[in-house]
């Protein structure tokens, strides 16, 4: 599939790092680097604007290494990107972390997967049907 693209950083696009790739990589688009406090949440800019296809969207995640070694992960996860969203991809970033972490202009802030979703009509009912799970929720199938 192709996706139109305009990348106005200096970074190179995104793009799949190995043949099983499921995202790509999002890089930051800063003129000066940006300081996050612990439990301080920003928008990182990335300088990519996208046009997907009707039916497709963009979901942003938090990519595992920054998670697990600096404590940086992103609040909405996944964000979704509509497929009539025009404007600049923007990550929402929050540091977990108790240190205040900087983020530099290209360093690789958030995963990029693009998903294939469907829409869908609500049909009005009174009832619907059995299920083995039923009502049961929030844990009610045991930890073990």
């Amino acid at each position: 599939m192709n996706v139109k693209v305009i990348n106005q950083s200096s970074n190179p696009l995104p793009h799949y790092a190995t043949t099983g790739s499921a995202g790509m990589d999002i890089r930051a688009n800063l003129s000066e680097p940006i300081s996050l406090e612990p439990l301080d949440r920003k928008l990182i800019p990335t300088g990519l604007f996208i046009e997907l296809p009707l039916g497709y969207e963009a979901q942003l995640r938090p990519r595992s290494g920054l998670a697990y070694k600096r404590g940086l992960s992103l609040p909405n996860t996944p964000g979704t990107i509509d497929s009539d969203y025009r404007g600049e991809i923007k990550v929402i970033m929050i540091n977990l972390s108790k240190e205040t972490q900087i983020i530099e202009h290209g360093e690789r802030v958030a995963q990029m997967v693009i998903a294939k979703h469907e829409r869908i009509n609500w049909e009005t009912t009174e009832s619907l049907d059995d299920s083995q799970r039923g009502t049961g929720g929030f844990g009610s199938t045991g930890t073990k």
